[in-house]
């Protein structure tokens, strides 16, 4: 049977990285966990009391079936593919599921509805861990855009005022690997870590350094996040380090200064630190953050809007308030774009250092 225009459209629009063989990237973790679930079931059968009655000790062997099953079709070099169309099964879903046997075209109505209900749980979750988007503190004010491309997101976006009135603002901007519910998950994990380790008064390199640790500990290979992470005092002092995110923009009656990667990203290794960078900015100075569904948003003939498209972006809008500031960036993107049907979140933060007259209102 012809594939419907729809799934040929969903398909169409994958990632090469969604698309690959999962047994291509993942396969030591993916048979990690499989042998691991065998083990266990052999060790629970093997306590089940023999009995003429099968009905408690059946389920056990059917799963236990189903794992040796996946273990010889990943030693065929099957695994990962789906039973009906044999392309492969969505990485995240096998990541969070080893025994899907199923890509998203061919579920069942009935799990795909489960699957659209757990997204809708999931959409309604991030939406409620997202900060308010226009955010005036003491010498601050600060104005984001977020938009995902589908019903969750991978991009992190976080505004975390610490207690005391002498308290700095941090900020956080950054995009998870992956995409899906497995991308949202883990957005999610890293807005937890953040808010708990805020309060404890670290040095932001400390902070940074430890959320690194955590993440490694409670993800599985593979998954990263890079990551801006900065801190707003008086005066316009700013301290900033970003976790192999793009470079920040930093607009100034002298132009447009790109401020660069300060260590990796998080996940990638445990013993990972980072150095920090400090900057003052002056009254009506801006960072611009972003995530890659804005640099790398395309237009028709696959050219990206680029870096150098936010800085031409931000070099004619030093002073503009923050959230005219986002606006006018989005509608260059939309320009690049021409209208061009939006394939990745995007996530657009300003930060800008505010007049002592506003500053002392704000207070």
């Amino acid at each position: 049977m012809p594939e419907s225009d729809s799934a040929a459209t969903q398909r169409a629009r994958r990632s090469p990285l969604e698309t690959q063989p999962v047994n291509a990237i993942s396969d030591p973790y993916l048979r990690e966990q499989l042998e691991k679930r065998r083990d266990s079931l052999k060790v629970a059968i093997s306590t089940i009391p023999v009995t003429d009655d099968s009905s408690q000790s059946a389920p056990f062997f059917k799963l236990l079936d189903d794992v040796e099953g996946a273990l010889r079709r990943m030693d065929g070099g099957s695994y990962g593919l789906c039973d009906v169309c044999h392309d492969p099964v969505e990485k995240d879903r096998l990541l969070a599921d080893p025994l899907a046997r199923l890509c998203l075209d061919h579920l069942t109505s009935e799990e795909q509805r489960a699957l659209e209900r757990d997204l809708e749980l999931a959409s309604r979750v991030q939406q409620g861990l997202l900060p308010q988007s226009n955010v005036h503190v003491r010498d601050w004010r600060v104005h984001y855009f977020y938009r995902p491309a589908g019903i969750v997101s991978g991009d992190y976006c976080d505004l975390i005022q610490g207690p005391g009135e002498n308290s700095k603002l941090i900020f956080l901007l950054g995009d998870v690997s992956g995409k899906g519910v497995a991308a949202s998950m883990l957005m999610t994990h890293l807005h937890a870590m953040f808010r708990a380790l805020a309060g404890i008064g670290l040095e932001l390199d400390a902070l940074l350094e430890m959320a690194n640790r955590m993440f490694c500990e409670s993800t599985i290979a593979g998954q990263f996040a890079t990551l801006v992470c900065g801190r707003a005092g008086r005066l316009g002092e700013i301290e900033i380090a970003s976790a192999g995110h793009f470079p920040i923009l930093l607009t100034s009656k002298n132009g447009v200064t790109h401020l660069e990667a300060t260590g990796l990203p998080l996940g990638l290794f445990s013993t990972s630190r980072y150095s920090v960078r400090r900057v003052r900015l002056e009254p009506g100075d801006s960072l611009l953050l972003y995530t890659d569904g804005i640099s790398e948003a395309r237009n028709g003939a696959g050219e990206d809007f680029g870096l150098d498209g936010l800085s031409r972006a931000a070099a004619d809008r030093h002073g503009w308030e923050p959230r005219n500031f986002v606006a006018a960036c989005l509608a260059d993107v939309e320009k690049h774009c021409a209208g061009g049907h939006q394939t990745d979140d995007q996530t657009l933060m300003v930060i800008q250092r505010v007049g002592a007259a506003e500053a002392a209102f704000n207070d």
